[in-house]
């Protein structure tokens, strides 16, 4: 079976067939860099880093496009409010530039954490600026968009294909409206492709139709064009854009171009807590720096980011993920399963001797392999390529009990870890402390498992369990300090 996406376009799973033969261009919405990464923006971002790493191992010739949104986007996600980073830098008193740097470079460090590979471009809104004026005063020219007091706008009459993404109908859409509609709109769907700027807005351009700033749906639809061609093969994003934002930016661009902006168009489900949305503005989320340290009062323990990752792959990319703390326990224990087992099968290697590979186990990672492939193959179906790895941990665990194993056969299981878990997945590291890091580090992994282990200790207020690590770490010269910040180690 050939690889297969459901194209939300078509609502049908279709045949991936990209544009250039053996080549592929991606681009996804990035983050809005007002606030630190959250759990809803680790689901999009492990989701789609999956999708690159699949293609990529599939041999295709992948370029990776994924924005830094530091401009334009307004709080009530269309076309009024004020700046999601104006109104951030006010609050922390910073200048809206020094706020977008800091949490550029913040999100980079949550996302290294979690192994998603860095886009091959990440374009900032406030540096295409000039390309977005020009983008704005060609739908002009066109006579699919008009300005008013300094402000322009796409005229959706212009272009009949409006909602076809999302399936709404202009009417629906001025039904449903949440926000009093602006007086300067000749229709209440038409959306802002750029903003005047009142004299005291801190970030503004100037422009022909004088100073302002771009609007939110302007600059995806402008850096997916200047890397990747008017055409692209797949536009990936969170469900929650679907509409306006993508709706948007498939007007403006076909409107500009005359060709069909997207072939293929993968949106991801959202995080939910007690089935709500998890975002910034439902104040609701628990950040990746809180996941991590364990800081936060919902959670009993910090988290190994890339538990935190195969919890995101523990189900589809489309379906919704219901936090809370137990789902990341157990995703913990499984992750811990699963380094224990490449960590014990890549020690005994260079201990097993010489030999080829046996086949009865060959031909049993071939029909995993082929298992993890169909399930890839068919819309991302990293639930199942999952278990696929956990297999694999069972047949490891199998081998090195009966200890007879070849070092070829060791070798094929531990580069299977590799290319599947690794390279694919993302879930295998290529080193551990254990596996080369040095005792030093060893002896610092070790301390911290049983530093959590007191924590949790603590926290089901089994104060007598929690003391008594404490005195056997003391016993071999080990003094632990407990602070706000959380709990450290240090020799006597």
């Amino acid at each position: 079976m050939g690889l297969k996406f459901y194209n939300t376009l078509s609502r049908k799973t279709e045949p991936f067939e990209p544009l250039h033969e053996g080549r592929v261009g991606i681009y996804v919405c990035g983050p809005t860099v007002y606030g630190h990464a959250h759990l809803g923006h680790a689901k999009s971002y492990v989701s789609f880093d999956v999708l690159v790493r699949y293609l990529r191992y599939l041999g295709y010739s992948v370029t990776y496009i994924q924005n830094i949104t530091d401009v334009g986007h307004l709080t009530d996600d269309a076309d009024a409010g004020e700046d999601k980073l104006a109104v951030a830098a006010r609050k922390e008193h910073k200048h809206p530039m020094a706020l977008a740097e800091f949490y550029t470079a913040s999100y980079f460090e949550d996302m290294d954490k979690l192994q998603c590979v860095r886009p091959d471009i990440s374009p900032r809104a406030s540096g295409h600026v000039p390309e977005q004026i020009a983008l704005v005063k060609s739908l002009v020219d066109k006579g699919c968009a008009y300005e008013v007091n300094g402000s322009v706008y796409f005229e959706v009459a212009r272009f009949p294909a409006y909602g076809k993404l999302s399936g709404r109908s202009v009417e629906d859409m001025q039904a449903g409206a949440r926000i009093e509609v602006s007086t300067e709109k000749r229709h209440p769907a038409d959306f802002a492709l750029w903003k005047k700027a009142e004299p005291n807005h801190i970030m503004q351009w100037d422009s022909p139709w004088g100073m302002g700033y771009p609007g939110w749906h302007l600059e995806c639809s402008v850096m997916s064009m200047k890397y990747l061609g008017a055409t692209i093969d797949i536009h990936g994003g969170g469900i929650e854009n679907q509409f306006p934002h993508h709706e948007c930016e498939i007007a403006q661009s076909e409107a500009a171009n005359g060709v069909p902006f997207v072939r293929y168009w993968l949106h991801n489900n959202m995080v939910t807590v007690n089935g709500q949305k998890m975002g910034k503005s439902l104040n609701n989320f628990i950040n990746l720096k809180q996941l991590f340290k364990g800081d936060h009062e919902t959670l009993s323990r910090a988290y190994d980011p890339l538990a935190v990752r195969q919890l995101i792959l523990q189900s589809h990319y489309r379906s919704p993920i219901d936090f809370s703390d137990a789902a990341l326990t157990a995703a913990q224990s499984g992750y811990d399963r699963i380094c224990e087992a490449v960590i014990a099968i890549r020690k005994q290697v260079p201990q097993a001797g010489e030999g080829g590979v046996d086949e009865a186990v060959a031909a049993e990672l071939d029909k995993l392999k082929a298992r993890f492939e169909e399930a890839m193959n068919d819309d991302l179906n990293t639930a199942v390529g999952l278990s696929v790895i956990f297999e694999l941990v069972k047949l490891s665990n199998r081998l090195l009990a009966d200890g007879s194993a070849t070092a070829g056969t060791l070798k094929a299981v531990a580069d299977m870890f590799n290319r599947l878990g690794g390279d694919v997945l993302g879930i295998v590291r290529a080193e551990y402390p254990q596996a080369g890091g040095g005792d030093e580090a060893l002896l610092d992994h070790l301390i911290g498992l049983l530093i959590q282990q007191r924590k949790e200790a603590r926290t089901k207020k089994d104060f007598a369990a929690a003391d008594a690590i404490r005195n056997k770490l003391t016993e071999f010269g080990i003094v632990l300090e407990d602070s706000p910040a959380g709990t450290t180690w240090r020799r006597q």
